[in-house]
């Protein structure tokens, strides 16, 4: 890793932080096999509308302090 970007190396790091926080939260990570294929994309779809929020917040900050 060391031949990488600092965005690269800054990204890896905040997926092992969010992998170790997620094991020590949840008892478990992606390895497990008690959810089914649909549970997965369930819970991706729930991130990404969470992301969707966060996006429009920012949008409307941004656009708040520029009126």
């Amino acid at each position: 890793m060391e031949n990488t970007d600092s965005v690269v190396r800054s990204i890896v790091n905040k997926f092992l932080q969010r992998s170790s926080f997620g094991k020590q939260k949840y008892g478990t990570d992606l390895d497990r096999k008690d959810l089914s294929t649909f549970d997965w994309i369930n819970h991706a779809q729930e991130e990404l509308m969470d992301a969707i929020l966060y996006l429009e917040k920012l949008k409307q900050e941004t656009q708040n302090k520029s009126t």
